[in-house]
Order: C-alpha cells, then sequence, then structure tokens
C-alpha cells in the first residue's frame, strides 16, 4: 500500500550513510576503470564519466516503484473514461496518421497496455516529481543501465569493496523484461523472438549496425536463461514468407520484441513486413504499439481534470507527485505569459527534450514566440516548472583521469514489466551541465545501487 506521506530520504543520504573508506574505494576504483565500465554504453559526452553510481535505500525504491504503477494505472483509466479503442485515442490525441505504424485501430484500450513502462522522476523538493511516463516496448537506456551498474559491481566484488555491507544493484531490468516477453506473449521453451532495431534512428552507435549488434550479444545470451532464443537485427531486413509469417536471420519468428518507437520509426521494406505479419496474426509483439498512445504527455493533463471523480487517495498521490499539467490554449496563453518562471511548454508527443522551453531559463520574448508557435503547431502542454534538486557525484575527466565531486542535477527513470518493478535508470548531469538531463546533452547513465 502506497504510504501518502511516505518521508523520502535526501538523495545523498544512502551514500552518506557508507563508510566514508568504502566510499573512497568505490570513487576510486570508477576513476582507474571507468573505460571498461562504459566500454561501447550510449553517450555524447567526451569530457567526463561516472566514478560511481547514485545508492539509493531499498525501501524507498520499493516506495518509488508502487507510485509508479499506480500512475500507470490511472493514466490508463483517464484514457479509457475517453476512448474505447486505440482509433478513438488517436483521433482524441490528435496524432497524425503517418505516426500510427503497425496500429489496430479496432484494439481495445486494455491492462494488455501497461506491459512494459518507465517514468522519468526528477528529485525537487526532496520529492519525486514525474514529469513525463514513457508506456511502450521501445523503452531505450535499459541495457546502457544494467550493464553499467553490473560492472561496477563486478569491480566492487573483485576487490572486496563492499564485503559485508548490505549494498547491491538494482534487480535486473533486462531480466525482467525478458521475463515479461516470455509470459505476455505466451511463448514455448526456445521460442525464437527478434528484437529490431531501426538503424536510421539518431542514437549513438547505430551508424555501425554490425558493431551495435555484436554489443547488443549479451542480451542474447540472459534471453537463453528465460527459454528465448533472442535475435537481434535490423528491422529493414525483415521479410515475410508464404505463410505471412516474420523472417528474420533467414528464419520465421515466433514473436517479436519491438524496440522502435512508432512515431519515429522509419519506413522500410522490413517494417511492411512486421505490419504484413500482425494482419495476418502470425506475430505476437511486445508490445501493441496502442501503448504508445499511453504515454502522451496530455495524460497528465487529464489526470488533473479528472480529480473529482478519482478516491481520495488517488487525488492525493496527483498533486504529490504529477506536476500540475494542462493543454496548451489560447486561453491559456495569458496566464502561461504572466507565470513564465513557473511554468515548461513541451510537445505531448516529443522525446528527448526536443521542442521543450524551460521558462525559467528562455527569455521573455523567446518565450512569448515559442508559446505562439506551439499554438499554431498545436499538440503542447504546459507543465508545473520542476527545478531538480542537486547531489553530490563524483565524475573522472577522461583526458586526465582526475577524480571531481559535484552538485549535479539527476533523474530517475524506474522499469516496471509485466507490472513488477526491477531495475532503474539514472540520468546524471555532469560538472557545467544544463538543466535539461538527456541524451543529446550529455547526460551520463547508469543503473542504481541500493542499500538496506
Amino acid at each position: 500500500m502506497i504510504d501518502p506521506n511516505y518521508p523520502w530520504p535526501g538523495a545523498d543520504q544512502a551514500w552518506q550513510a557508507l563508510p566514508a573508506p568504502t566510499r573512497a574505494a568505490m570513487v576510486a576504483a570508477g576513476a582507474a576503470n571507468w573505460e571498461n565500465v562504459f566500454y561501447g554504453c550510449a553517450t555524447y559526452n567526451q569530457t567526463w564519466r561516472l566514478a560511481r553510481p547514485p545508492v539509493m535505500p531499498a525501501d524507498a525504491f520499493r516506495e518509488l516503484n508502487e507510485v509508479c504503477d499506480r500512475i500507470a494505472q490511472l493514466i490508463l483509466e483517464s484514457c479509457r473514461r475517453r476512448a474505447r479503442t486505440a482509433g478513438e485515442l488517436t483521433r482524441l490525441l490528435g496524432v497524425p496518421v503517418e505516426e500510427t505504424k503497425l496500429l489496430d485501430e479496432d484494439e481495445e484500450l486494455s491492462e494488455a497496455l501497461l506491459a512494459a513502462y518507465r517514468p522519468d522522476v526528477l528529485i525537487s523538493g526532496g520529492v519525486p516529481k514525474f514529469v513525463e511516463y514513457n508506456i511502450d516496448s521501445s523503452l531505450g537506456g535499459g541495457f546502457d543501465a544494467d550493464t553499467v551498474v553490473y560492472r561496477y559491481t563486478k569491480i566492487y566484488e573483485e576487490q572486496g569493496i563492499l564485503d559485508g555491507l548490505p549494498v547491491r544493484p538494482a534487480p535486473s531490468l533486462l531480466d525482467q523484461r525478458f521475463v515479461a516477453i516470455r509470459d505476455e506473449l505466451g511463448l514455448a521453451e526456445g521460442a525464437r523472438v527478434a528484437l529490431l532495431l531501426d538503424f536510421d534512428a539518431d542514437y549513438p552507435g547505430l551508424e555501425t549496425p554490425a558493431f551495435f549488434i555484436k554489443l547488443l550479444s549479451p542480451l542474447a545470451d540472459r534471453a537463453r536463461h528465460f527459454g528465448i532464443d533472442l535475435v537481434i537485427a535490423q528491422l529493414e531486413l525483415a521479410t515475410l514468407d508464404e505463410q505471412r509469417r516474420l523472417v528474420v536471420d533467414g528464419a520465421p519468428v515466433d514473436g517479436l520484441f519491438r524496440l522502435f518507437v512508432p512515431n519515429r520509426v522509419h519506413p522500410s521494406a522490413g517494417l511492411d513486413a512486421v505490419a504484413g505479419a500482425l494482419a495476418a496474426g502470425t506475430l505476437p509483439m511486445f508490445v501493441s504499439s496502442a501503448a504508445w498512445l499511453l504515454g502522451n504527455k496530455i495524460n497528465f493533463a487529464w489526470l488533473w481534470e479528472d480529480l473529482d471523480v478519482l478516491p481520495e487517495a488517488d487525488r492525493a498521490l496527483i498533486r504529490r507527485y504529477v506536476p500540475r499539467t494542462v493543454a496548451l490554449t489560447a486561453a491559456e496563453l495569458p496566464r502561461a505569459l504572466a507565470d513564465q518562471r513557473d511554468l515548461v511548454a513541451k510537445p505531448a508527443g516529443g522525446s528527448a527534450g526536443i521542442g521543450v522551453l524551460l521558462g525559467p531559463e528562455t527569455s521573455a520574448q523567446a518565450w512569448e514566440a515559442g508559446l505562439r508557435a506551439a499554438l499554431d503547431e498545436g499538440g503542447y502542454i504546459l507543465q508545473e516548472y520542476m527545478e531538480a534538486d542537486r547531489v553530490p557525484m563524483d565524475f573522472v575527466r577522461m583526458e586526465t583521469g582526475e577524480t571531481v565531486t559535484d552538485d549535479v542535477p539527476y533523474s530517475l527513470a524506474p522499469y516496471l514489466f509485466g507490472r513488477q518493478g526491477s531495475g532503474a535508470l539514472a540520468r546524471v548531469g555532469f560538472p557545467g551541465c544544463e538543466s535539461v538531463l538527456n541524451l543529446a546533452r550529455g547526460v551520463l547513465l547508469t543503473g542504481i545501487l541500493l542499500t538496506d
């Protein structure tokens, strides 16, 4: 049960509670091994690497996962109050037809859409604030989160740094995702599942498909532990056979793990093949592209609109954890101009920080011009600005190997698969960074350690 008055610990409380010699040894080990720890992981930052992962109390992480799960349910319920099917929701959201690839418009909005989700959570004023919610199978950062924190953990084990201390990595989100894929698709032991990637997307490493697929090969090794024969391949190379089954790497597959976003995937013969197999009913897919609609940021505005019809416990949950959000309309423009310092404007269907306007960090002229342009474009929200608390983190300067401690913003993104909590992605700022925390602006990615 969610505690409406849960006393959230300070962001660095668990780290500071570790013995000083342990903290020093962890930073030194991270600084000495940063090349191995971050090898093959996504980043645009060419100056800094983390010298250690964040540490969080396990009970606080459990509470956060409970809040994540309930808010995801509330989002689904808010959509179902307004639409019965994916097609109805698409039209209500004003999503262009070209952004609804692979969508079955007659699919009913059901609990099955909550198979995979990951909110983006800022700690502001000591309290987690859900600034957006990603509900889909194409949740980025999971491989990096697991890989980095487990590489750190291996180093600590080899050097005996955490011996006798109740510190461990968060549960593997990659493992829990394979459990969910197997269970949600009802796969038999040894089922052949394709993980398809759009290599025309904008993500570090995709420019070299063969090398990127090789980097991801540990995923196939892990999948075998869960009875899945995972085939990692380029989306554009998929085909159909005579029975309209999807063929990947020369053989039909029993299911698809979709790791591309419906509104940004590039057209290709492979995408057409996936669509053909789905239409023929020969391809179970994790997850339905209708799930992606639930991540539209207008859903946060609907949560606030629906407060009066919700039980008091849910009203308290939204007020505490969800920044006040409304659709950007002409009627809202005067308030938006007057309250610039307290607001953020975001594309409701956007991602990666593209098109986001931060009121406190934008000139009055640029703010007004941006809002008017957003009104003309349509599909924007206004959200209460949440200033991320800064937390001391330790870094290594790549060029010199020196370590630096600096107060930086960070966000947490817990992953839940099959409505079960697992690990989390921490997006950590770096010395001198901006407020917007996304990959394109150089943030550093890692998983988290938990302590009892």
